[in-house]
C-alpha cells in the first residue's frame, strides 16, 4: 500500500500544481473575448495545465532507479 501511494503521490502533486497554475493563468492573463478555447474557460485551463503538470512529472522523474540495465 505504501509503495502504491508513493508511486502516485508525485504525479498527483504535479497535476494539482499545474491546475493551480492554470487557474492563476486564467485570472491573470485569460482571454476576455472568449475566442480562445483553453484560456476562456477556467475549467479548461485548469484541466489542460493539470495534464501538462502530470506529464511533466514523468519527464522530471527520479531516473530509472533499479530498473536500469547496463
Amino acid at each position: 500500500m505504501k509503495e502504491r501511494l508513493k508511486r502516485w503521490l508525485r504525479p498527483a502533486l504535479f497535476a494539482l500544481g499545474g491546475a493551480l497554475v492554470g487557474l492563476g493563468y486564467y485570472f491573470l492573463v485569460g482571454c476576455p473575448t472568449g475566442a480562445c478555447a483553453i484560456t476562456s474557460n477556467p475549467f479548461a485551463s485548469m484541466a489542460y495545465m493539470g495534464l501538462m503538470g502530470w506529464l511533466l512529472s514523468g519527464v522530471l522523474g527520479s531516473g530509472c532507479g533499479s530498473r536500469c540495465s547496463r
